[in-house]
């Protein structure tokens, strides 16, 4: 196994730096073993949630074959690993674009979550910095002082350094066994940087580092696989390493590893968008009610910001001209808060709780159906739970969120206030390509948006015109370039 800790794209760490990456390792094993030499098997499973809709196959680790449930054998010619963790819904959303573009492609997507094989050492590890970061975003958006002192400086700065990917490097090291049984010839799309970080350390041969977000850091590098940026800016950022070692000028990326690829978009999204787009215009042509749609992301924040948006909205919902999709993903305690909190939401509210049949069937009869009152979505799956949204933005006309990587949408956006700094910069992006607003940190700021929207069409017009000429531009084809790129690898 190369040691990735100790030089990275031509630069040196400081020994200071590699004895604190070594030390974090050891922290892990100390905590959750080493299981470095253990062989784990592993098979191939339909997924039951998006196998059908997506293609989509799971990499199982650590479950043989059993005489009632045999394995299915790896296909190594046609398939695609779509690397992730469930840190937040972003990095599971990217994956799914990923899975609908292979399959839209003629490749079958294997899914591997590195957070889902429990008696791992892998998983343990994944999971103890997951539950770290959720609880850093809640407690952000209770305590100003908290955000302004520890969360933002964290997620802008901290995770920026080079000596902090050396750290990842190393911890990444404990991730490897997962991947000792599965064909290395396979390509892997890493969607989050630790599956990418582990599939090279494991031997896989050719990796793409699916890069997340609008401002670069050293969080996000995998030396050895070639990444994969949204945004021009990221690319300029990611080539020179800029302020990954505070002023000092580092050691460029070389050419080779870095690829603009546009937006990470599901097929079924990026090919309908002429269409979905003309909806929009016609609904307010006809003077339908404006849907919004509000969605909570992986950590659960933010609930305070939704009820004000929600009770803003009650007079209008009434007097039908806004109806409001809302997916609190996988919190059904954020729904229930909300109705406890907002008089009068649940006597116009319809829940679609645990039935994905339903949620489906709603999703497909309001492309062109009408929609009026509160539609509330909640999934115990995580699949299920994130995909909601991705049905719900076709029918939608604004999605109300956090400018996490649902900021690359191709729909008309209202920003609301970022969890860390990082995300920040998506807001400015898609501001500047048209097709999202500015970033509304408070709540006077974001209820003057939503009155813009409804006064007239002009935002709502300018946004979809612009999202119709990205496309037209390639702005959004990010996913079919990223799996592409995975097979020219193999190819060369």
């Amino acid at each position: 196994m190369k040691d990735r800790s100790k030089v990275i794209f031509g630069n040196a760490i400081s020994r200071a730096d590699y004895q604190k990456a070594l030390n974090s390792k050891q922290s892990f094993i100390k905590k959750f073993g080493d299981d470095s030499n253990v062989n784990y098997p592993a098979v191939i499973r339909r997924n039951k949630y998006i196998g059908e809709s997506l293609g989509v196959y799971d990499v199982r680790v650590g479950f043989g074959e059993t005489p009632e449930n045999p394995a299915i054998p790896f296909d190594t010619d046609k398939s695609v690993i779509v690397g992730n963790i469930r840190m937040g819904f972003g990095h599971y959303r990217i994956s799914m674009a990923m899975a609908s573009a292979a399959k839209s492609l003629g490749y079958t997507p294997y899914w591997m979550d590195l957070n889902s094989f429990p008696e791992t050492t892998c998983t343990k590890v994944i999971s103890a910095q997951n539950d770290l970061y959720s609880l850093g975003s809640r407690i952000s958006q209770k305590s100003k002082a908290f955000n302004k002192v520890v969360w933002e400086p964290i997620n802008y700065e901290g995770f920026r350094k080079l000596s902090y990917n050396a750290s990842d490097q190393k911890n990444a090291e404990l991730m490897a066994p997962v991947f000792r049984n599965v064909p290395k010839d396979i390509p892997v799309i890493g969607t989050h940087v630790w599956p990418a970080q582990a599939a090279l350390h494991a031997g896989m041969k050719y990796v793409v580092n699916a890069i997340p977000d609008n401002w670069p850091m050293a969080l996000h590098l995998a030396e050895g696989s070639l990444h994969t940026v949204q945004t021009y800016s990221s690319y300029l950022g990611y080539r020179t390493l800029n302020g990954m070692a505070g002023e000092k000028v580092l050691h460029p990326m070389p050419e080779n590893s870095l690829l603009y690829t546009g937006h990470y978009i599901d097929h079924e999204i990026v090919s309908n968008i002429e269409a979905d787009c003309e909806r929009r215009l016609a609904r307010y042509r006809n003077k339908e009610p404006m849907r919004f749609l509000l969605t909570i992301g992986g950590a659960g924040a933010q609930q305070e910001l939704f009820e004000a948006i929600i009770r803003h909205l009650m007079p209008e919902i009434r007097s039908k001209r806004a109806a409001l999709y809302v997916n609190v993903g996988d919190y059904r305690n954020v729904w229930d808060e909300l109705v406890r909190r907002v008089g009068g939401l649940q006597e116009v509210a319809t829940e679609h709780f645990g039935n994905w049949d339903d949620t489906t069937a709603f999703c497909s009869a309001a492309l062109d159906g009408p929609v009026e009152g509160v539609h509330a979505f909640w999934h115990e799956n995580i699949f299920e739970a994130v995909y909601s949204t991705n049905l719900l933005m076709r029918s939608c006309d604004v999605l109300v969120t956090k400018p996490s990587e649902l900021a690359f949408y191709p729909v008309p956006k209202l920003f609301i206030k970022r969890i860390g700094g990082h995300e920040r910069w998506g807001a400015i992006h898609s501001a500047e390509i048209g097709d999202g607003t500015i970033e509304c940190r408070d709540k006077e700021h974001i209820l003057q948006m939503l009155d813009l929207f409804q006064a007239s069409d002009a935002m709502l017009r300018s946004m979809c015109d612009c999202i119709v000429r990205n496309k037209q531009d390639g702005v959004y084809d990010g996913a079919y370039k990223v799996v592409k790129a995975a097979f020219n690898l193999r190819n060369k």
